[in-house]
């Protein structure tokens, strides 16, 4: 006879569906809720094993017969910026970010709105109204920040017009046991030449240093899908292998 702890996750599996990343392909997901006190810990483990937040629900890649999607974390105290990531910083000296609960607003899905339109027209996210981003936001039951990147308003220092500078990003992210994980993030899409998705994770990076973490979490990367590519420039990382977290070597 076989006994279930009553508080051991169940799982479940999604229908097959079109691949978002891989024309002709088709994906399932394998997912458990996170509920309770025990949210934190769960997801804790379960991203050791790949799997991914989204509101309350821990997924993770299914497919039956291909295993492209690849779990991507840095490790951030070997991560030294290259120039060009450098210049990047730099062309961005003129924001400057705001960490706080993970509470919507109006102004952030306005440019949510607009990422997506420019970015993701036909995806599966293209649809989401208002309230589907605040459920987004607000869904999570373990240690969610939501980080603002506004422009710098002069003389404001210290006041409390410093927060009225043009919000030009927003990160979605995870506080875990071991490092950060970016849920989800977007930026002001004809603000291409400032690399702005790029230097969210470069904040990130020193924001998981300064917590005294080793990891940050940065998703899948897909192999062959030219839209995860910028995930490889972030070097050292590991990837998740069959035989556990192994060194990339790109």
């Amino acid at each position: 006879m076989t006994i279930h702890h009553p508080q051991a996750p169940q799982f479940f599996l999604t229908s097959p569906s079109p691949c978002p990343y891989l024309p002709g392909r088709a994906e399932r997901k394998v997912f458990t809720h996170l509920t309770g006190d025990r949210a934190s810990g769960l997801l804790d483990l379960l991203s050791q094993g790949g799997f991914r937040r989204s509101q309350n629900i821990a997924y993770r890649p299914a497919c039956e017969r291909c295993r492209a999607c690849i779990s991507v974390r840095i490790l951030v105290d070997e991560f030294t910026p290259s120039r060009s990531f450098r210049r990047t910083i730099r062309k961005n000296a003129d924001l400057i970010a705001f960490e706080g609960k993970a509470e919507p607003t109006s102004e952030q899905y306005s440019l949510f709105r607009s990422y997506l339109d420019d970015r993701h027209l036909t995806g599966g996210m293209s649809e989401m109204s208002v309230l589907d981003y605040a459920m987004m936001v607000e869904d999570s039951q373990v240690d969610t920040r939501l980080i603002e990147y506004r422009m710098r308003v002069p003389g404001a220092i210290g006041t409390t017009d410093e927060r009225g500078g043009e919000l030009m990003a927003v990160a979605l992210s995870d506080v875990m046991a071991d490092g950060l994980s970016m849920v989800y993030s977007y930026f002001e899409p004809d603000a291409a030449e400032r690399s702005l998705g790029t230097l969210m994770i470069l904040d990130h990076i020193e924001r998981t240093r300064k917590l005294g973490l080793p990891y940050l979490y940065l998703g899948y990367w897909v192999e062959g899908s030219a839209k995860m590519n910028y995930k490889i420039r972030f070097q050292p990382q590991e990837h998740l292998m069959p035989k556990g977290w192994e060194r990339f070597v790109g």
